[in-house]
């Protein structure tokens, strides 16, 4: 509505916009969540493996190099690459023909297995944990930013798959451009 050539927003249209603004948000977190139910276990991760009603075998333990964790009376268990939930029924069947009825938990503690990598010039080079998704752009702010004589066009992500790509830092920045980096993956700055 128009009151003398302005736009006046009444509640009904506070209320749509704030509605839309709600509908987005819950978007986000929805994706939130599936990343967090998707979460699958690293190398130099640390877990908790609760046994309930069971104190001594429960244990916190790293995922070793090798991708496996040890626990009490089962031994070796593979875990990287597993969902919490995956990684509990895992350790419960094993237990089941030792423990009446285990009940078993499983708690990330330390997330530090997913890293990527930013070298060259940069102020702060080094590996930077991969939290969820993250971009080229947002690993090189972790890095402190680009140095005063880096070369802007021709920023070089080696994905940890064997691909490259070259992008230039100013199209990142206008949105151009946006790359997506995986565990493993190094930015390279000249």
């Amino acid at each position: 509505m128009s009151v003398s050539g302005k736009w006046w927003w009444g509640p009904a249209s506070a209320l749509l916009a704030l509605a839309a603004g709600c509908a987005h948000q819950d978007e986000v977190r929805r994706d939130e969540v599936q990343q967090i139910q998707e979460y699958r276990l690293a190398k130099e991760d640390v877990v908790e493996i609760s046994v309930w009603k069971e104190p001594e075998l429960s244990r916190t333990v790293p995922v070793r190099p090798d991708g496996k964790i040890t626990l009490p009376l089962v031994g070796d268990v593979p875990a990287e690459g597993m969902t919490p939930a995956e990684l509990e029924k895992s350790v419960q069947d094993k237990l089941s023909s030792l423990v009446r009825d285990p009940r078993v938990t499983v708690i990330v503690h330390d997330v530090n297995g997913s890293r990527v990598y930013v070298t060259g010039m940069v102020t702060h080079p080094g590996a930077f944990p991969l939290r969820s998704h993250m971009t080229v752009l947002q690993a090189l702010a972790m890095a402190g930013g680009l140095a005063e004589f880096a070369d802007r066009g021709e920023i070089t992500v080696l994905h940890a798959d064997g691909t490259r790509h070259v992008v230039d830092y100013d199209d990142l920045v206008h949105g151009k451009t946006r790359r997506q980096l995986a565990a493993g993956d190094t930015v390279v700055v000249p």
